[in-house]
């Protein structure tokens, strides 16, 4: 049998032809009772609609926002030139893609910036950003124009968002658990615990995972209070340089964020790469480095290409009204040693 038509459509549903371009293409002006119809025809047909056909025809440009934090990370640098690279591949495809980015500490001007947005809203936002009450909000405001919004590696539950892209934090920071559990004797040690901020979700996320595994099975394990760094490598060569002095017992390190570089700074000005084990996250040139000379023993990671290509992907399927393959858009969670680097 051959592919049912638009043509079906209204024949079956006893409807215009227009009607069914308003029920298709969600414009207004229709009863309910007939798009209730024109559904019900689809149903029975089983038609799918020729999504790429349908926005040729129209000429249509997919309007994407990508809205990050401007701290000068190498893990935000690696997404910034995915999304470049993305936006150069995907110009055929007919998607305008702009980068737009916040003060890093400053949700008021990123709750401003998206305010600006819900004035002239693009068809999809993808978006890293904490969670605070004023940034969920905002996002509320963004989504009731009529954007779609996906969050991108820190999630926004509390928004209302439909997907987030980006790997189970929760889990990756127990998997940073097992890994210092297994890799230290079997003797009392303290574990240093290093992060941007706890008022970041992914951050929190993976300091409660974390904490989950080392009480459940490393309970020989002190896990010191989480050492905040905004992410800057200066201040955790400093706290950790201190705590390092402080505490001999330090027996092991995992870094939640990022600021790697100071961390290796810390440990070699302290002769301690050699008796420290330290997890981190995020294969960048530092860590893959530290890796490589044995400072680092595993690093956590998520690849930042797949991170962009899924929340384009899941940003135009959702102005298409259509469906994601669940598979293709999951984050894995990578982990690297010295041996298995790329």
């Amino acid at each position: 049998m051959s592919r049912p038509t638009v043509h079906d459509i209204a024949q079956t549903a006893g409807v215009s032809l227009a009607t069914v371009d308003r029920v298709l293409n969600k414009r207004p002006g229709v009863r309910a009772k007939t798009i209730s119809r024109v559904n019900d025809a689809i149903e029975q047909l089983g038609y799918v609609r020729d999504v790429a056909a349908a926005n040729l025809a129209r000429q249509r440009t997919y309007d994407f926002t990508c809205i990050l934090p401007d701290a000068p990370t190498e893990f935000l640098s690696e997404l910034r030139a995915a999304i470049s690279e993305s936006a150069a591949m995907t110009a055929m495809e007919r998607m305008r893609i702009a980068v737009r980015t916040y003060p890093a500490d400053d949700t008021h001007a990123l709750a401003d910036m998206m305010g600006a947005l819900a004035k002239a809203p693009p068809d999809g936002l993808a978006l890293m950003a904490p969670e605070t009450p004023r940034v969920r909000d905002a996002v509320r405001r963004v989504m009731a124009a009529g954007t779609s919004v996906v969050p991108v590696v820190a999630d926004l539950p509390t928004a209302g968002c439909g997907h987030f892209v980006g790997i189970n934090n929760v889990a990756a920071g127990r998997t940073a658990a097992t890994l210092l559990g297994r890799f230290l004797p079997v003797a009392p040690a303290s574990v240093l615990v290093i992060a941007g901020s706890m008022s970041a979700r992914d951050h929190a996320e993976r300091r409660l995972g974390f904490d989950q595994v080392m009480a459940e099975r490393f309970g020989h394990l002190h896990v010191m209070p989480t050492l905040e760094c905004h992410d800057r490598g200066d201040l955790v060569t400093a706290q950790v340089t201190r705590l390092l002095s402080k505490h001999p017992g330090i027996g092991g390190v995992y870094s939640a964020g990022a600021g790697n570089h100071g961390l290796v700074q810390a440990l070699n000005a302290a002769g301690a790469s050699d008796r420290v084990t330290v997890i981190a996250h995020e294969l960048t040139d530092c860590t893959r480095a530290a890796l490589t000379d044995g400072t680092f023993d595993a690093v956590i990671a998520q690849n930042p290409g797949h991170i962009v290509r899924s929340a384009l992907r899941v940003l135009k399927a959702d102005v298409d009204g259509m469906e994601t393959i669940p598979s293709q858009e999951r984050i894995r969670t990578e982990i690297f040693l010295r041996e298995n680097l790329p």
